[in-house]
């Protein structure tokens, strides 16, 4: 891949997730204002600035680039509308127990550098009197005037950008603070052995000549060296203090936050959607990214959008195999991800829970994984290929689908036999084969697949597979029976089914264990992947019915509370509920009352439908999931998915699964849209 095709796909990669941000407003268009609490705030996203000739889709290569009279008309329209610009030094005082925030506060920020922040934006702060923070790349400010700026892999003229003697004359001014934007790390970094480009700042770059991946150390060294450079920079041509990294593309990791806090910028900005509330730190700034196409009116969706509370962004979603896209044929594999991403841009869901995890026999454990990692074998590095792939050429958020317990580890490793066990010792066929999560060494273990996963691929958010259940035999191994004993129960599973009362307990904490597992195994995550979306797997009938929890562990409230969206498996067929339509029909319907019954079920429950029946091996008909799609919408459902997408062999159809999945049709109730937010950009473009 070209540096442009990184630049150009990420940048549709970014305006595809605002329009999937945006989604509950457009489907309820009234927003609530933020609360007037003296200490939340929101922060507006804006690039370069051209003369005023409006910018198109078609003629304009930056989607990011808006025009001055635009400007213009967005600063008199926040004046008009109650909106109070503020300053990066305001809000470290509110947040201090200092001066609260004025109403509806903003901050502004512009990135990059351009000569624009100069020539067009610097005189409007001054007119309207606005504060505002611009982030430099300040390998592109150094170049000498008359020479082009390495600009992605084309030269961009270096009048494009600041001078140094401009920014120091916009340091003086009260209205005026300078972040940095790294120094060279505004560009992609080869990922993998496929080519990918991965942002800079956010991943371990990868060295085909040996083969190898940067270590932890040599990745930390290279972030704090930039970081470290461009703030002596900044401060030594501006005269200005620099307190604050603006990371490119918006993507960050925790070590990257601790090193930017090393070098003396504690204070960093994301492109994370919502509101800075006072739960969010100052290390994580939310920003929401303004586009060439938003007119005045517009902002008031980015200023208003939810924040991750009690409303979800509606979630529609492709839950994909990525079985069908590896192939020991190099050349076979790539026109396989080729087909799923086209068909994906075709859909155009929110999201595609992709399998991270390789499963070839179909039994739902984990033989191998498709990424880099420390005690599985590797059957290719494709999911972080596939994953970057369908982000920056779609624009979807991606999941990483990960069993929770049910991996097959190497018969080497002495951890292989530490397996959950029935209360007769054995565990049976009908069953998943999975390691024991009492076991100290295997939870260990499986944090440290999780680790890996964060450190060595790019995604947003993490689906735990439906392996994590446990029956109302089980786990009866030494490691769990042990826990047992330290809740206060016998470390006999038969003694703790003969009482009601014991069963009942040890029903319950089974089900918050595993729950707590899974916030563990985020938390590994987490390190090099902040910020991400959970989601997990829920069986129909713990749902259907609470008394079913002993038989899995699965409690539907209690996953409502702990993840972003439960994933609810809303598949008749697997449940043998249907018999007939009418039958079929009828169970989806208890389950959708049951989620509207449930305080956040309608808003946090993505409905999957089985779009193969296992049992036959045959396809779904169209028909009956367009019935049922057609039955959860009518019900008030707002999440909807299926599984499994065979892209290779158009099942489900292309047109029944775009009419019930894609997020066009929400879209086509926004204000305006200028163009096909599904159209995959052409190749070549500039960075931002």
């Amino acid at each position: 891949m070209q540096a442009p095709t990184f630049f150009l796909r990420l940048r549709a990669a970014l305006l595809g997730l605002l329009l999937a941000a945006a989604l509950p407003t457009l489907a309820a268009p009234v927003l609530p204002a933020d609360p007037d609490n003296g200490v939340d705030f929101r922060v507006i996203s804006f690039h370069d600035v051209r003369p005023n000739v409006r910018a198109s889709f078609e003629t304009s290569p930056d989607e990011t680039a808006i025009d001055e009279r635009t400007l213009a008309e967005v600063f008199a329209w926040l004046q008009h509308s109650g909106y109070h610009p503020v300053s990066l030094q305001q809000i470290i005082d509110a947040r201090s127990g200092g001066k609260p925030l004025p109403s509806q506060p903003v901050l502004l920020t512009f990135d990059d550098g351009y000569r624009s922040a100069y020539t067009h934006v610097f005189p409007l702060l001054k007119r309207f009197n606005y504060p505002a923070l611009f982030a430099l790349v300040t390998s592109w400010l150094e170049v000498p005037e008359g020479q082009p700026v390495h600009w992605g892999d084309k030269p961009a003229p270096r009048e494009n950008f600041l001078l140094w003697r401009e920014a120091a004359e916009m340091a003086r001014s009260p209205l005026v603070e300078f972040a940095s934007h790294t120094d060279a790390m505004h560009t992609g970094i080869l990922a993998n052995p496929q080519g990918n480009l991965l942002p800079a700042a956010a991943t371990h770059r990868y060295d085909p000549a040996t083969g190898r991946y940067e270590d932890d150390a040599a990745y930390l060294r290279r972030i704090e060296t930039d970081l470290r450079r461009s703030r002596e920079l900044i401060e030594k041509r501006t005269g200005a203090k620099v307190r604050a990294t603006v990371w490119p593309y918006g993507a960050y990791n925790t070590p990257a936050l601790e090193a930017s806090a090393r070098v003396g910028m504690p204070i960093t900005f994301t492109l994370d959607d919502g509101s800075n509330t006072k739960e969010i730190p100052l290390n994580r700034i939310r920003r929401a990214l303004a586009a060439y196409d938003n007119e005045a009116p517009d902002y008031v969706q980015m200023l208003r959008s939810p924040v991750g509370g009690e409303v979800r962004p509606i979630n529609r979603v492709m839950h994909v195999d990525l079985d069908y896209v590896y192939d020991p044929d190099p050349t076979q594999q790539e026109r396989n991800l080729s087909a799923l991403i086209e068909r994906v841009a075709a859909v155009r869901p929110r999201s595609v829970f992709l399998q991270a995890y390789a499963d070839p026999d179909g039994d739902g454990v984990a033989d191998a994984l498709y990424f880099p990692n420390r005690h599985l074998p590797m059957r290719a590095d494709l999911f972080a290929r596939a994953a970057w792939q369908l982000r920056s050429r779609t624009g979807v958020k991606v999941y990483a689908w990960m069993p929770v317990t049910a991996y097959k580890l190497p018969t080497s490793n002495p951890l292989a036999t530490h397996t959950v066990r029935t209360m007769k010792g054995d565990a049976p066929a009908d069953r998943y084969h999975r390691l024991s999560p009492f076991d100290p060494a295997v939870r260990t273990l499986v944090g440290d697949l999780y680790e890996d996963l964060g450190r060595h691929t790019f995604f947003e958010g993490l689906l735990f597979h439906d392996d994590a259940m446990l029956s109302d035999d089980e786990d009866a191994s030494p490691a769990a029976l042990a826990i047992y004993a330290k809740w206060g129960l016998p470390a006999d599973v038969a003694a703790i089914r003969a009482d009601p009362q014991l069963m009942a307990r040890w029903t319950t904490a089974k089900t918050g264990y595993l729950i707590d597992f899974t916030k563990e195994l985020a938390a590994r995550v987490g390190t090099w992947r902040p910020a991400l979306e959970t989601a997990r797997n829920l069986y129909a009938r713990p749902v259907l019915e609470p008394a079913a929890e002993q038989w899995f562990a699965q409690n539907y409230e209690a996953s409502l509370a702990a993840y972003d969206y439960v994933g609810l498996m809303a598949m008749p067929r697997m449940e043998q509920e249907a018999r007939t339509a009418a039958d079929s029909d009828a169970w989806l319907g208890r389950l959708a009352q049951r989620a509207a019954a449930t305080p956040h079920g309608l808003d946090r429950t993505v409905f999957e439908l089985q779009a193969r029946d296992w049992r036959t091996g045959k396809p779904v008909a169209d028909a009956e999931l367009t019935r049922q799609w057609t039955l959860l919408q009518r019900a008030g459902v707002r999440h909807l998915g299926y599984y499994p997408d065979d892209f290779l062999n158009n099942q489900p159809s292309l047109d029944t699964v775009r009419r019930a999945i894609s997020v066009r049709s929400l879209l086509s109730r926004a204000p305006r849209r200028n163009h096909d937010a599904a159209t995959l950009p052409p190749e070549g473009g500039k960075p931002r």
